[in-house]
């Protein structure tokens, strides 16, 4: 009982506040381009959050988080996510060349 009143209050928390971490940003921009970054702020607020309310709660989600399924999950997804994120930077290349060859004739 007292473990659900820490998570309702972990979750209440969570959503009654912002996420600085993740500001609106252009895409265009180098460093807002990592697939990655997204994810781990988010999870890094949810981990800052519930480890003020309760301890217990945060190194129950720390000793998930390391668990070895959980990590072979997140290498695989990081290993997916650098391809995505090169196929992307292409995409991004090819619009550019297009904005500015056909669109803006340069």
């Amino acid at each position: 009982m007292l473990q659900s009143r820490a998570l309702v209050i972990a979750l209440i928390l969570l959503l009654s506040t912002t996420f600085p971490e993740v500001q609106s940003k252009s895409l265009f921009e180098k460093d807002r381009r990592d697939l990655l970054a997204i994810p781990e702020a988010i999870v890094s607020y949810c981990y800052e959050t519930v480890s003020k309310v309760s301890s217990k709660v945060s190194q129950f989600l720390l000793d998930t988080v390391q668990s070895p399924s959980v990590v072979a999950a997140r290498q695989r997804f990081a290993k997916e996510a650098a391809k995505v994120n090169v196929l992307f930077e292409q995409l991004i290349e090819k619009i550019k060349y297009l904005w500015y060859s056909k669109i803006l004739g340069y």
